[in-house]
């Protein structure tokens, strides 16, 4: 190869061959100019000191986004199902029957997405209060702030009701740890039980 003739990709002493070798199943880009080797990980910056996970306040986000969807789906499905029943027992046909479904359809998907997110918003507000508050995020805080929810959400109908309420989150919140956390708990049972 000399300056006349310039390196084809045919050539076996090409540089262009050399990019497009395979090197260790990776292809070298000869459009970006490096080799995927060195990137063959996803590597995230976290500032100095900071834990490699999210906190409770960053995933408080996806919780109230996701309950919102879930309440909104759960509420359409329900108030689908409603709308048909409804219609046919009134013999509705046509469009006034297509825009009944649909009224159904909204207000009941509306109204269970609203709930569901109030309530993700109150029990992710009492978490990240917590653990701010104890510096500390642990089973305790997700206990409390589901039972803080109950005790809120049903504060309004009375001491009764509000007390169903707090019970109702408590369990929630205690078997959602028992399910997530079974491994820890049952390490720091059988620590603090010793038979002597």
């Amino acid at each position: 190869m000399d300056a006349q003739n310039p390196p084809t990709f045919a050539d076996s002493d090409s540089p262009l061959r050399s990019l497009l070798q395979p090197k260790q199943n990776l292809v070298k880009s000869p459009y970006l100019n490096f080799d995927p080797e060195y990137v063959a990980k996803p590597e995230f910056i976290f500032p100095e000191g900071a834990s490699k996970q999210r906190g409770r306040f960053e995933l408080a986000f996806g919780q109230i986004g996701a309950s919102c969807l879930i309440g909104g789906a759960v509420g359409g499905t329900s108030g689908f199902f409603k709308g048909l029943k409804q219609t046919t027992l009134e013999g509705q046909t046509g469009k006034l029957r297509r825009t009944q479904l649909l009224n159904h359809v909204m207000k009941q998907g509306a109204a269970r997405a609203n709930s569901l997110g109030v309530l993700a918003v109150m029990y992710s507000g009492f978490g990240v209060i917590m653990s701010w508050a104890r510096g500390v995020d642990d089973e305790l805080n997700t206990v409390v702030a589901g039972t803080a929810t109950g005790l809120l959400y049903k504060s309004t109908s009375g001491l009764k009701k509000c007390g169903i309420g707090g019970a109702v989150g408590l369990g929630l919140a205690s078997l959602y740890c028992f399910l997530t956390s079974r491994d820890r708990l049952q390490n720091m049972v059988s620590t603090s039980y010793s038979p002597a």
